[in-house]
């Protein structure tokens, strides 16, 4: 299962990597791709996950 999430926010390198992990410390989440350019981030889980849960880990990293 995979999902896109639009991210407000990221500037940098360093904003990249703090998407990742906390996208990629939720369970469920195998593979978390964060894209500057995109402003988004590309999610990968072996199970569902609620969206609520994805943007509420993207809002704790300090993004949008």
């Amino acid at each position: 299962m995979k999902k896109t999430i639009k991210i407000n926010g990221m500037m940098c390198a360093h904003c990249v990597a703090h998407v990742e992990k906390a996208l990629n410390a939720i369970d469920g989440v195998t593979a978390a791709k964060a894209v500057l350019e995109d402003n988004a981030a590309y999610v990968t889980m072996d199970k569902s996950v609620d969206d609520a849960v994805l943007k509420a880990a993207v809002e704790e990293a300090g993004y949008e």
